[in-house]
C-alpha cells in the first residue's frame, strides 16, 4: 500500500514536488537507478491532484517513516537538520573520556576562557566540556565520541582569532571544546628538502625558533598575529606582514596536512613532493574551512631561505600619498627586494610613541614601514630606490635603520599594534573591535579614505593599519559603552559592503567564524555559498565540526 502512495506522489510532482521526493521513493521502491514516472498531461494532473492531495502528506510521512525504522535512510542523508545529543549524551561522552584516561574540564572558569575571546565581540557560548588531545590517536577516540553522541566539536589551539571561531555551539548545548595546544611538536625536519613535519598545535614563532636554534638557515614565512598555531594558521586561511613577497597560507605553503574527518576516519591529502597533479588538492579544500570539513592534526610546511633584512621608515602628510607610493614601488623593478610594506595612519604612530617601547619616538604622520631582503648591496639599492619614490608623492621623513638591533626594534611597533591601541586609549571601559577587510591594491587609497573619514564622523576612537602592499586594511576601533558599540558595528557593516563594492573580499585573513559569514553571498554569490554547503553536508552529514560558523543561515525555502 504504501509503495502505492510513492508512485501518487512522483505524479504529483509537479505541483507538490518536495527536494527529496524521488530519492525517497527510489530507496523505498527497492530502485537501483532514481525512479521517474512519466508525467501525467497539466489538465490530469490537477484533476488527479484534488483526489489524491489529501493523501500526499500522509503518502511522505509513511515511506519516510519507513525508511527511517528499516535503517534505509538517516536523517543526515536527507539534508534536514540533525538533532544532538543532550544532557544523558554529554554524561556518556564525559564518563567515557575520563574512562580513556583523558583529561577533562567543565569548571565554568575553563569553559568560559575556551568559549570566549576578550578581543571579539561576537555573539558567544561557552562549551559543554573541554578535553586536551596530544596525538592524532586522541583526536580520532574524541571525534568518534561525539559522532556516537550526537555531540557538537570544535577544535581549539591559539585563541587568537577574532571572529568568533572558537565559541560552544548554543547556549543550551555548547559541545565539546577540543584543546589541541599540546599537539606542539616537531615531528621531522627535512633541511635538504627545505620542509619540516609539525603537530597543528604548535606556534609559528616556535616553528622558527626551533630552525634558529638548530643553525638551520630556513624559516616559515607566514606571520599573523603572536600566538597563533598553524591549525589556526590553516583553518583561517591566513597571512601577515610577509604576504607581500611570500603570499598567504592559500600558498603553496603547506604541502600536505594529515585531517581526522567527522566520521573519523584519518586522511593524508597529498605526499610530500613539492608539487603534484594527482587528483583534487584536497590541501586547500582545508585551508579556509575553519575546523568545519576535519581537523587537521599534523602539517608538512615548506620553508624558505632565511634572507639578510633590514627596515625603514617613512612619513607622509596623509594615508593617500603613503598608498599612492606603495602603488608605484609594486611596479618597480626593486619589487622582489621588498618583504613588507605596513601602513600605520597617524593615530597608530601616536599610540607608539604613548606605549613607550622604544627609545625612538616618531613624529605624530602616516607612516609606511618596509622590510628589505637581500644581500647589503641589494637592500642598500632597494632602499635608494624607495627613498627616492616616497619623496615624490609627499614623504616628509624616511628612516633606514642603522643595524640589525634598530631593524628588529623598528619592526616590534608593527607586531604589538593591537596593544599599544589599546594603552592608548586610556580608558578602563574601552574595548577595542579589530576588523579587516582586502581590496584591489589600486582601491585602497579610495577605501582608506572612505572609511576614515566614516570613522571620523562618528567620532569613535580608532587606528588604522593594513598590509598595504596587497591592499589589506585593518581597522582598530575603540568603544566604551553600548552606544559605541552598535556605532562600530554599523562601521564595520558599512566597510566591508565599501570593500565588496571595490571587488574586494570581507576579510583577507581573519578568516569568516561568525562575525562575517552573513556577508559571503553578497561576496561570493549564492551558487557558490550552496556549493561550500554542499561539500559540507557531503563531508560532515551530521554538522558535528564546528557547526554554526563560517557558512551563512541558510534560508532558501
Amino acid at each position: 500500500m504504501w509503495r502505492m502512495w510513492v508512485v501518487c506522489t512522483l505524479h504529483l510532482r509537479p505541483f507538490y514536488y518536495l527536494p527529496f521526493i524521488e530519492s525517497l521513493s527510489t530507496v523505498a521502491l527497492g530502485c537501483d537507478e532514481p525512479y521517474e514516472m512519466p508525467l501525467l498531461s497539466e489538465q490530469a494532473s490537477r484533476k488527479s491532484s484534488l483526489v489524491v492531495v489529501g493523501g500526499l502528506t500522509l503518502a511522505v510521512a509513511i515511506s519516510f517513516g519507513y525508511m527511517l525504522g528499516s535503517g534505509k535512510l538517516s536523517l543526515a542523508s536527507t539534508g534536514l537538520p540533525s538533532k544532538y545529543g543532550g544532557s544523558d549524551a554529554l554524561k556518556s561522552v564525559k564518563s567515557e573520556l575520563i574512562t580513556q584516561g583523558f583529561s577533562v574540564l567543565d569548571d565554568t572558569k575553563s569553559l568560559e576562557t575556551y568559549g570566549f575571546s576578550p578581543n571579539s565581540y561576537h555573539p558567544a557560548s561557552k562549551h559543554s566540556l573541554v578535553v586536551k588531545a596530544f596525538t592524532t590517536e586522541d583526536v580520532v577516540k574524541i571525534v568518534k565520541l561525539a559522532k556516537k553522541y550526537r555531540i557538537p566539536l570544535t577544535p581549539f589551539s591559539g585563541g587568537t582569532s577574532l571572529e568568533g571561531h572558537f565559541g560552544g555551539y548554543s547556549d543550551t548545548l555548547g559541545g565539546i571544546c577540543l584543546d589541541m595546544s599540546n599537539m606542539n611538536r616537531v615531528i621531522q625536519i627535512n633541511e635538504d628538502d627545505g620542509d619540516m613535519v609539525v603537530q597543528s598545535g604548535i606556534r609559528w614563532e616556535d616553528v622558527n625558533q626551533t630552525l634558529e636554534e638548530r643553525g638551520i638557515p630556513l624559516f616559515f614565512p607566514l606571520d599573523p598575529g603572536p600566538g597563533a598555531t598553524i591549525g589556526g594558521m590553516i583553518g583561517t586561511g591566513c597571512s601577515g606582514t610577509n604576504a607581500v613577497r611570500y603570499g598567504t597560507a592559500k600558498g603553496e605553503w603547506f604541502l600536505n596536512l594529515t585531517v581526522v574527518l567527522p566520521s573519523g576516519e584519518v586522511i593524508k591529502t597529498r605526499r610530500r613532493a613539492r608539487k603534484s597533479s594527482a587528483g583534487f588538492d584536497l590541501t586547500k579544500l582545508f585551508i579556509g574551512a575553519e575546523g568545519t570539513l576535519g581537523i587537521v592534526t599534523e602539517a608538512t610546511l615548506r620553508l624558505t631561505p632565511k634572507l639578510p633584512t633590514s627596515v625603514a621608515v617613512a612619513q607622509f602628510p596623509s594615508v593617500e600619498s603613503a598608498v599612492s607610493a606603495v602603488t608605484e614601488l609594486l611596479r618597480s623593478d626593486m619589487y622582489s627586494h621588498i618583504q613588507c610594506v605596513e601602513l600605520l595612519d597617524v593615530n597608530m604612530m601616536e599610540a607608539i610613541n604613548h606605549a613607550g617601547q622604544s627609545n625612538k619616538t616618531f613624529a605624530a604622520k602616516d607612516s609606511l614601514f618596509f622590510k628589505f631582503q637581500g644581500s647589503a648591496s641589494s637592500i642598500k639599492e632597494t632602499s635608494e630606490l624607495v627613498n627616492k619614490i616616497v619623496k615624490r608623492h609627499g614623504s616628509t621623513r624616511f628612516d633606514f635603520a642603522k643595524n640589525f638591533e634598530e631593524a628588529e626594534d623598528l619592526w616590534h611597533h608593527r607586531k604589538v599594534a593591537l596593544w599599544s591601541t589599546m594603552a592608548w586609549v586610556g580608558d578602563e571601559r574601552a574595548r577595542i573591535w579589530t576588523t579587516d577587510v582586502c581590496v584591489p591594491p589600486s582601491k585602497l587609497p579610495q577605501l582608506v579614505a572612505e572609511t576614515k573619514a566614516d570613522i571620523d564622523e562618528q567620532s569613535i576612537i580608532s587606528c588604522v593599519l593594513g598590509h598595504v602592499g596587497d591592499g589589506n586594511f585593518h581597522a582598530l576601533l575603540a568603544f566604551r559603552d553600548e552606544k559605541e558599540l552598535e556605532k562600530v558595528k554599523d562601521l564595520v557593516h558599512r566597510l566591508v559592503h565599501r570593500a565588496i563594492l571595490l571587488d574586494g573580499t570581507c576579510t583577507g585573513e581573519h578568516g569568516v567564524g561568525i562575525g562575517k559569514k552573513e556577508y559571503l553571498a553578497e561576496e561570493l554569490g549564492e551558487g557558490t555559498v550552496r556549493l561550500m554547503r554542499a561539500v559540507k553536508r557531503a563531508v560532515d552529514p551530521m554538522d558535528l565540526l564546528n557547526p554554526g560558523k563560517l557558512y551563512p543561515e541558510n534560508n532558501e525555502k
